[in-house]
């Protein structure tokens, strides 16, 4: 008698859910280094590449939200979740977006399309693209990326960035997020206030870090005539360079251990603070090192 109760209960739960989300399915051609733009709010978003010139978008689109087009030119693509019309217009329609549920967006997309994606409360997923220049801007959501990408930038507040694949120039800056960026290029620059970063590759052109608090390892070396810039507040750092390393090391820290397989470490004579200055291998590169209160590893690979 008890089931029987909850029977109607269980029924309109059931309906109000298959109305909520409403399945999308759409197409359109594109060209193969078309400019993509995809925008969501709450949810997910995978982006997927494959060998058609033509976007495919399916998943579920949340409560709350306007029906869902693919917008633009086939060389200028827009895909953005929307809230219905409210009667507000303002600059922040903070009801509208409030008010919408979960959207879930899976594209297939041409794999030398560039891509340009917002994304608040959704992670976010790409794999596959080759060639198309990739910039993503998150707050809270995982951001993923395998891709190969000349040009690769992603500004995130509290979500994970993690990069594999090769991206040849990459701008990836967090607040609390971690960066886990195995596969650099030439040319990086890596920002976080509490995050860790990871990082492995070059040898690297041009290489900018900087940390307040989060530790840093990183795995590489400096092309010649390049240089790698390192700034870091209380956050240890560890560097990881190849035996055949050539440039000038400027290390120092004000409170911090400073060891190195490179030169030895010298303490100022007046007040706190050690410093490093060591000349390796016809010194065709240079390294810049700082910490305040976080102790610095340099290290040769055997």
């Amino acid at each position: 008698m008890k089931t029987v109760r909850f029977l109607p209960l269980l029924l309109a739960l059931c309906i109000g859910q298959a109305l909520a989300d409403t399945p999308i399915n759409l197409q359109h051609a594109a060209s193969p280094n078309a400019r993509i733009s995809v925008s969501n709010v709450k949810g997910q978003v995978t982006i997927t590449a494959w060998d058609r010139n033509q976007v495919q978008v399916t998943g579920t689109l949340g409560e709350g939200a306007a029906p869902l087009a693919i917008e633009g030119s086939n060389d200028d693509l827009e895909i953005k979740v929307k809230p219905k019309d409210d009667g507000s217009h303002g600059w922040f329609n903070w009801h509208g977006d409030n008010s919408m549920g979960d959207t879930s967006l899976e594209l297939h997309v041409p794999k030398g399309a560039s891509l340009d994606v917002d994304v608040v409360s959704a992670p976010l997923g790409i794999d596959g693209m080759d060639g198309g220049n990739i910039s993503v801007n998150s707050v809270s959501g995982r951001v993923r990326i395998d891709a190969r990408t000349p040009d690769l930038s992603v500004e995130s507040v509290s979500g994970t960035v993690q990069q594999s694949g090769h991206a040849e120039r990459a701008d990836l800056q967090t607040v609390s997020g971690d960066i886990l960026a195995p596969a650099l290029g030439s040319q990086a620059d890596l920002q976080t206030v509490s995050g860790r970063i990871q990082a492995t590759g070059g040898p690297w052109q041009k290489f900018n870090l900087s940390t307040v608090s989060g530790d840093v390892q990183l795995n590489g070396g400096v092309a010649g005539h390049g240089s790698i810039d390192i700034d870091s507040m209380s956050g240890d750092v560890q560097i990881m360079v190849p035996a055949d390393l050539s440039a000038s090391i400027h290390a120092s820290s004000f409170s911090g251990d400073l060891r190195s397989d490179f030169g030895q470490a010298v303490e100022h004579d007046h007040g706190p603070g050690s410093e490093l200055n060591a000349e390796v291998g016809g010194s065709n590169g240079r390294i810049h090192v700082e910490t305040f209160s976080g102790d610095l590893r340099i290290r040769k690979k055997d």
